[in-house]
């Protein structure tokens, strides 16, 4: 075949598109079970890390029993559904479920002869997708550790939600009222100040991705309120 043929161009361009993508279809399917296993140790660190727990990803595989003695699925009445594995419950699908529809996951973590509960969150921010995990005292109503991630946030605006400076002002934060109320924690304007037991400082610049924090926890810690009042 001519070399210089328009033929020889075509068969070439169409075998090397053929090579490649067998090749990027190849390394997808042997990277996915690594990538799948990375995924699930990253989850059992930010959990483990909202109780104190702070380890490698690694070390989080193993240690991740000896801390957590209860994966729960609830249901929006606060019964438990037995069928459910709670840590495969992928809350991207779940919230955009009707409450009735959705299944809710709790750990019940023990540390130190205390009991706390773990609570999955999934909202929205600025940009993309928030995520992160928030630990009750074992009151059911005082945050011992909260962690926040993103999927795309402004890097030096709402992209800080990640860090632990903003992540900290939520420990001892609590999300009932005096009268047993619930009313979440929020992150406002002088937060710190302005409400000490139920708000936080806003990042600055930030501000529609801290609304989303806001709202991620109030709506997700609201769904936790029949299981904590049944038990």
């Amino acid at each position: 075949m001519d070399r210089n043929s328009n033929l020889y161009t075509f068969v070439f361009a169409i075998i090397m598109v053929v090579v490649v993508a067998a090749a990027l279809a190849f390394t997808a399917t042997t990277l996915k079970p690594l990538q799948a296993e990375n995924v699930r140790q990253e989850k059992m660190q930010n959990i483990l890390s909202t109780i104190g727990i702070n380890i490698s990803r690694k070390e989080a595989s193993e240690q991740f029993s000896q801390y957590v003695k209860q994966e729960l699925a609830l249901n929006s009445d606060g019964t438990v559904n037995e069928d459910v594995d709670a840590f495969k419950i992928e809350l991207m699908k779940e919230t955009k479920k009707s409450k009735e529809e959705q299944a809710f996951p709790l750990y019940i973590a023990e540390k130190e002869g205390k009991t706390f509960y773990v609570i999955p969150l999934f909202g929205a921010g600025l940009w993309k997708e928030i995520w992160g995990y928030v630990a009750l005292d074992s009151d059911k109503n005082t945050i011992i550790g909260a962690s926040f991630d993103h999927a795309g946030e402004t890097a030096g605006l709402g992209a800080e939600i990640n860090q632990s400076w903003y992540e900290d002002q939520y420990i001892g934060k609590t999300i009932l009222d005096d009268n047993n109320n619930f009313v979440s924690v929020k992150a406002v304007k002088a937060g710190a100040t302005a409400d000490p037991k139920h708000s936080v400082d806003a990042i600055s610049g930030g501000t529609i991705t801290s609304d989303g924090v806001s709202l991620m926890l109030e709506e997700r810690l609201e769904n936790y309120l029949p299981y904590f009042k049944n038990n």
